[in-house]
C-alpha cells in the first residue's frame, strides 16, 4: 500500500514538474517617457530585434478578450488570484488572414500561452458571442478550446490594441517588449476593422515594459536595464482595458 502511494505521489510530482517547465516568468513595469527613452537605448545596444517588426521597429497587436457571465477573469486579476486563465483572439498589423485563439494561464507568477489558428468565419462567430461547432476537421487544441469556452459560456468583453517594440536575447529565451498607445474598445462588430472606436487607457507619456524568460534571466540584463529600480505592476493590459473601457467601467 505504501509503495502504491509513493508511486502515485511520484507520478503527480512528475506531471507537476512537466507542466511547470512550460511556464515562463513574466514581469511588467510601468514606465514614463524618459525611462522608456533610456531603456530603449540600452535595449538596442544589448538585445536583438524581433524579425516580425515593421520598418519603424514596431508591430500593432489587436486582441479580443472573453469572460464569463460572472466576470471571473476580471475579478481573478483584481483579487490577485494565483491560478487564472483567459481566452483571446489575436492578430497583428491589421492582417486578418492569420488569427489565433489563445489561452493564457497564470500560475505562481508565471505564464503559459497555448494557441490554435482560426478562420475569419469562426472569428465572426466569436465576435457575435457564439462558440463555433466542434467538427472533426478541427485540431485537438481547437476542440479543447471551443469546448472549454462553451462550458464556461465565454462572451466577448473588450478589445485591446497597442503598439509593441520587441527585443530578444537567445540565452534564457529572454523577450523584452515596450507597449505603447494601449487602447480599449467594446466595438466588437468592428474587431476586424481599423475604423472601430477606441479609448486610450494609460496617462499621457506612460507605457509598459514587459520582461519574459524561461528558466533564468541573465544577470547582466537585469543589471543593465536596472529592473530593480523600476515600478513593477501586477495588473494586465486586459484588466486595465476592462476597468477603463469606453463605457467607463466593467460590464
Amino acid at each position: 500500500l505504501l509503495l502504491t502511494l509513493i508511486r502515485k505521489v511520484t507520478c503527480i510530482l512528475k506531471k507537476e514538474l512537466c507542466l511547470t517547465s512550460r511556464y515562463r516568468h513574466e514581469y511588467k513595469y510601468l514606465i514614463d517617457s524618459m525611462e522608456e527613452s533610456i531603456l530603449l537605448i540600452k535595449a538596442q545596444g544589448l538585445l536583438e530585434r524581433d524579425s516580425h517588426i515593421r520598418s519603424d521597429g514596431t508591430y500593432v497587436i489587436s486582441s479580443l478578450y472573453f469572460d464569463d457571465y460572472d466576470n471571473t477573469c476580471y475579478y481573478d486579476n483584481e483579487d490577485g488570484n494565483d491560478l487564472k486563465c483567459k481566452f483571446r483572439i489575436r492578430y497583428y498589423n491589421d492582417d486578418y488572414r492569420y488569427m489565433r485563439l489563445e489561452r493564457k494561464s497564470k500560475r505562481r507568477g508565471m505564464s503559459l500561452k497555448e494557441s490554435c489558428s482560426i478562420t475569419r468565419e469562426q472569428c465572426n462567430m466569436f465576435m457575435e458571442g457564439k462558440i463555433p461547432d466542434i467538427t472533426s476537421d478541427l485540431s485537438e487544441q481547437a476542440k479543447r478550446f471551443f469546448a472549454e469556452m462553451n462550458v464556461k459560456e465565454m462572451l466577448p468583453k473588450v478589445i485591446v490594441t497597442y503598439e509593441r517594440m520587441p527585443f530578444l536575447y537567445p540565452a534564457g529565451n529572454v523577450r523584452v517588449t515596450f507597449d505603447r498607445k494601449i487602447s480599449a474598445s467594446d466595438d466588437f462588430e468592428n474587431f476586424l476593422s481599423p475604423t472601430r472606436i477606441e479609448r486610450p487607457i494609460l496617462p499621457l507619456g506612460k507605457s509598459i515594459m514587459e520582461v519574459k524568460w524561461d528558466e533564468f534571466l541573465p544577470s547582466h540584463i537585469n543589471e543593465y536595464l536596472q529592473l530593480d529600480e523600476l515600478q513593477w505592476t501586477s495588473f494586465s493590459k486586459y484588466y486595465l482595458c476592462r476597468k477603463y473601457n469606453t463605457n467607463g467601467g466593467i460590464k
